[in-house]
């Protein structure tokens, strides 16, 4: 046959040498770069799937700086690719490069597939392709029409932490081909329920891509909560409505358009302490076998194995340039890119790890500081992790605010009526300053909380002394303890009118106090409702009815429900709740010794030593004055509000409360009442009068002048 006439060949692929920077699969509109770093690697080839599953290799021929590139003009969203790393193997060492493994990019902005349990993830030598999930090129374009963020400052600030599949999946409304998903979240059901309630902000549990691990697998169980990530610039495709391509960050980013309509703020639990890979039993898929010893901290004196300080098999190492400049580019992606307001670090102690010990100037914080884009967003720290001196309440630096562990632990202990808390309550009430105001930093670093996702809900906290977990597979093993709650006088349920009843008002002085503490209160999903989980602290694993909300109790429960709308109402009406700054206890009228905060004791006197020390002391009331507020607005105008009188009794028994006198002013009127089940009260009284607060009850009184 002539070689005129021979059959066409297949087209050659175009590849141009392309750039280091950006990392990652980056489409421009005409084609796609594709860059990768590893200072272990020999060689590194891109490797293209196609549908049918069929692999395209590439060679990454160009190399600067340890960061293997090049630019495909004929490749556009949509398309499924991987690396293959050539390199030492030799785990004795720290290096576990392996060529037959199909790696995930760190820098993935979409993932395709699901991980199977095969072999090859596991075992040197054999191929993962086919076993393991694919990243995809996105189309980063996206209409977002007037979008902007809200800025809401943090004393304005009222944060609900949800999980994206847990708050959607049995609301009614929601279709169901929604629920579970971002597009669930973004549904006019769940913003109308927000902005009722009073929330600020939604924090959303991990949406960062992420692995089920194999010994849940095993056992029928999924890795529910999410804390398993890999893929840090990819929100996690099991939550998309079409879990398919590039599906995922178009819907993310519509979701976030929608609350943002609404004034509501977006920040993400991010999860950059350890990755999916887990210990050196874990899966190879991808920074492992992509650079073991830049990614991970190993055991200086076997490293074969991992430092360990999250609990969870592996830490990332901090301590390298190209880590921290992952994290960094991820937070910049989540804020420029996907249009997020902020991000709660989970076990944030272990990004300030230099060497061994917890430390408050370490790189990871002088970036964040120096940063003109994450500098500037909400920066909350869970501060703390399980390795020594991981307990790092109050010593995290000058731009964070941090999830609060005492002021929990705190409260809890007071409305369960455990002794000599007394002045401890005090100090976290009014925003912490023992731990906050030498750095700086004023009332709102306090990121106050009753419950988390970690640990009972609200009506479980009230409801039982003991966790109650052996559907997780651990003999009962696994969550907290100790967990400072009180059943009211039956472990779990019960149809007894008085438990009931008290369990309820438990509830509602749990709540009440939370929201009206100065500092930034945030509530947990479904405790606005009563959301229970029958006594399991430790849903992890759970992906079921046990931890999804169950929405039909906003009609069983209306009374809660309502009674939460309105304590956040009158947070957000009264800025004598939401200080910017510390009160100080100092007289703030032309005449007179009234002062921004007196703390009073039931007779009416101010609290002496012997008041705060008295281990049996459960009563004690707080004076707000709304004339006392020396920040001004933010135009500069000055701030006045109405005055208050909040009335603690956690005894088992009714306190009579002598109101403050005449100088305070000359009528008093009960605005809540935790004793009653909306919270509603009429009650009206004048100076000085005598006032009996019911047993374990939160009286708010309001001064009429």
């Amino acid at each position: 046959m002539p070689p005129s006439d021979a059959a066409p060949g297949p087209t050659p692929l175009a590849v141009w040498p392309g750039t280091a920077y950006p990392l990652g699969a980056t489409y421009d509109g005409a084609g796609t770069n594709f860059s990768v770093f590893s200072e272990v690697a020999d060689a590194v080839d891109l490797c293209l799937i196609a549908k049918d599953g069929t692999e395209t290799r590439v060679a990454l021929d160009e190399v600067d700086t340890y960061v293997w590139h090049a630019y495909l003009p004929t490749i556009g969203p949509g398309q499924r690719y991987g690396f293959r790393v050539h390199g030492p193997y030799d785990p004795d060492h720290g290096f576990r490069c392996d060529p037959s493994k199909l790696l995930l990019d760190p820098y993935g902005k979409a993932f395709d597939g699901e991980f199977g349990n095969d072999p090859s993830l596991y075992t040197f030598g054999l191929d993962s392709l086919g076993h393991t999930m694919t990243g995809v090129v996105i189309n980063p374009f996206f209409d977002w029409g007037a979008d902007r963020p809200p800025n809401r400052p943090y004393h304005e600030t009222v944060i609900y932490e949800a999980h994206v599949k847990g708050m959607t999946m049995t609301h009614p409304e929601i279709p169901e081909e929604l629920r579970g998903t971002y597009a669930g979240i973004a549904h006019p059901a769940i913003v109308a329920h927000l902005k009722a309630l009073g929330v600020t902000a939604i924090e959303l549990m991990p949406v960062h891509q992420f692995l089920h691990d194999r010994v849940l697998l095993d056992q029928g169980l999924r890795n529910y909560w999410g804390y398993n990530s890999f893929g840090y610039l990819a929100p996690h495709n099991e939550y998309a409505a079409s879990p398919r391509g590039g599906a995922a960050v178009t819907e993310f980013k519509a979701m976030v358009r929608a609350l943002h309509a609404e004034d509501i703020e977006v920040i993400l639990d991010v999860v950059y302490n350890h990755t999916a890979e887990g210990n050196h039993f874990g899966p190879t898929i991808g920074f492992r076998g992509i650079d073991n010893a830049a990614y991970y901290r190993l055991d200086e004196q076997n490293p074969t194995h991992y430092v360990d300080y999250t609990g969870t098999g592996n830490s990332l190492n901090v301590r390298h340039p190209h880590t921290l400049q992952l994290i960094m580019d991820s937070l910049r992606y989540w804020v420029l890119d996907m249009h997020v307001d902020g991000f709660r670090f989970d076990l944030a102690a272990t990004l300030a790890r230099e060497l061994h010990d917890v430390d408050r100037l370490s790189t990871f914080f002088d970036l964040v500081q120096q940063d003109p884009v994450v500098s500037q967003v909400k920066l909350i720290a869970e501060p703390w992790d399980v390795g020594e001196g991981g307990y790092q309440v109050g010593n995290f630096p000058g731009l964070w605010t941090e999830w609060n562990g005492k002021y929990r632990d705190t409260v809890r202990d007071y409305w369960r009526g455990e002794p000599a808390t007394l002045g401890e309550f005090a100090s976290r009430l009014t925003g912490s300053s023992d731990l906050y105001e030498a750095t700086g930093r004023r009332p709102s670093a306090s990121i106050n909380f009753i419950t988390a996702h970690d640990g009972f809900t609200l009506r479980d906290l009230v409801s039982y002394n003991e966790k109650h977990n052996a559907a997780n597979g651990e003999d009962n093993r696994d969550g907290e303890s100790y967990n400072r709650s009180w059943n009211c006088g039956v472990e779990g349920p019960t149809d007894d009118p008085e438990i009931l009843a008290l369990r309820a008002r438990q509830s509602r002085n749990l709540l009440a106090t939370l929201v009206l503490s100065q500092g930034t209160p945030m509530l947990a999903h479904g405790d606005e409702m009563g959301r229970t989980q029958y006594g399991n602290n430790n849903v992890y694993c759970q992906d079921s009815e046990l931890s999804w909300m169950d929405w039909s109790l906003a009609e069983t429960n209306s009374e809660l429900l309502e009674f939460t709308r309105r304590v956040i109402a009158l947070r957000t009406e009264h800025p004598v709740f939401r200080r910017r700054r510390f009160l100080a206890g100092r007289p703030v009228r032309p005449a007179g010794d009234v002062r921004d905060i007196a703390w009073l004791s039931p007779a009416g006197a101010e609290m002496t030593d012997a008041d705060w020390d008295s281990e049996f002391g459960k009563a004690l009331a707080v004076y707000l004055d709304g004339h006392g507020i020396p920040e001004p607005g933010p135009r500069g105008e000055r701030i006045t509000d109405d005055s208050f009188l909040l009335c603690f009794n956690a005894h088992d028994h009714a306190v009579d409360f002598v109101l403050p006198g005449a100088d305070y002013g000359a009528e008093w009127s009960v605005v809540l009442d935790c004793s009653a089940p909306g919270g509603n009260a009429e009650a009206g009284y004048p100076a000085a009068a005598t006032l009996a607060v019911p047993a374990r009850c939160l009286l708010v009184l309001r001064c009429s002048e």
